[in-house]
């Protein structure tokens, strides 16, 4: 199947929290959000980067879900990191990759923990591997295998 044959199969909704923009976008604005969560880390805004580690998993996620629908993956950015944590059907890294990013700064928590500049890039660096992983999805549906 063709890239085209595919977009044409895509119909946006801009009320639909899912269709409101098409795969490739969610994969790009996934990776917008990485790079706003970089320069938050940067800032030393911890609550910022855990925020957005989640949200730019989550929105590259949603990529995939359009082209693969899984209920299972629950509908909050949070709740499709939380779901491939555990999900055998993923890879072992992405699985990985969920937990680490999981397991970053909390937005609005209270607790410190210290955090060295390799903690900062192994979540980066999870959420690269689940950008990817959901990239792969959508490329897979595209006909790029």
């Amino acid at each position: 199947m063709t890239i085209a044959a595919v977009m044409d199969e895509f119909k946006r909704d801009p009320k639909h929290w899912l269709l409101r923009l098409s795969p490739d976008e969610w994969i790009r604005a996934a990776l917008g959000e990485l790079a706003r969560t970089e320069r938050a880390w940067d800032r030393g805004d911890l609550r910022g980067a855990g925020a957005g580690a989640k949200r730019a998993a989550g929105m590259a996620l949603n990529g995939a879900l359009i082209v693969a629908p899984d209920e299972s993956w629950g509908r909050t950015y949070v709740e499709h990191v939380t779901a491939l944590a555990v999900d055998d059907r993923v890879p072992q890294a992405v699985r990985r990759a969920c937990a680490e990013v999981l397991d970053g700064p909390e937005p609005g928590s209270d607790l410190i923990r210290l955090r060295t500049p390799r903690s900062r890039e192994t979540v980066l660096e999870a959420v690269r591997d689940i950008i990817a992983h959901a990239w792969t999805i959508v490329r897979k549906h595209q006909g790029f295998d």
